[in-house]
């Protein structure tokens, strides 16, 4: 069911089961309705009860799960009017600051975010929808830290772990997921030939894969 990932440095137990947690919830591994319960989750993840209970209280608060009296907790759904907000406000920030990255870019890094590009592709690739998330998540807030704006990087990364991508799990059987990793190389070759405006449309496609192809949806059922 999930694939438990190994302790990053200074991460505790109740911080990788909410990770691991969350990103099976992003991807919709873990589907709107599924039922979690503590003691089933302390054993896979072969812990005890106590770090599950405070990552399950955690993803509460984000919205991830609602609690189901007696029984455990539910993974919630999100609305489409609540993922288009969501999507139109990473449109205002994130194109833009690709476009400004694309006229200062450091040609010193561009191997070091090839690489990192790659492990995004190698994930699609197996099928490794919480290895793809996670250098997926790496890339784009690396990325946009050159612009020196932590405060950008922070709203960013918050809107992304809120932006559920519950078509990713069917996207596995198409070629559809293979196509948004190599996106990646594509903006890093927008941002080293510093074109400002290809590395901002590039942007805005791979941005509204989320109300589309990782929606479930099709991109022209996404509109615009």
């Amino acid at each position: 069911m999930l694939s438990i990932q190994r302790l990053e440095p200074g991460e505790s137990l109740r911080a990788r089961v909410e990770r691991t947690l969350s990103l099976a919830i992003i991807s919709g591994e873990l589907a709107p309705g599924t039922l979690l319960t503590v003691p089933t989750l302390a054993e896979r993840f072969d812990v005890s009860a106590t770090p599950v209970r405070e990552a399950m209280l955690d993803l509460e608060k984000r919205g991830f799960v609602e609690p189901v009296r007696n029984k455990g907790f539910r993974v919630t759904a999100v609305s489409d009017d609540l993922l288009h907000d969501i999507v139109e406000i990473r449109l205002l920030l994130e194109p833009p600051a690709m476009a400004r990255l694309a006229e200062s870019f450091p040609a010193e890094r561009l191997a070091e975010f090839r690489t990192q590009a790659d492990e995004i592709v190698t994930g699609a690739h197996s099928g490794d929808l919480t290895a793809y998330l996670l250098a997926d998540q790496h890339f784009h807030l690396e990325l946009t830290s050159l612009l020196g704006n932590p405060v950008l990087v922070e709203t960013i990364a918050e809107l992304r772990a809120r932006t559920r991508l519950v078509g990713l799990v069917s996207m596995l059987e198409t070629s559809m997921l293979h196509v948004s990793a190599e996106e990646h190389h594509r903006l890093l070759d927008n941002l080293a030939a510093g074109d400002a405006d290809a590395a901002a449309d590039l942007m805005r496609q791979h941005i509204r894969h989320a109300v589309g192809w990782w929606a479930g949806k099709t991109e022209d059922d996404a509109g615009e």
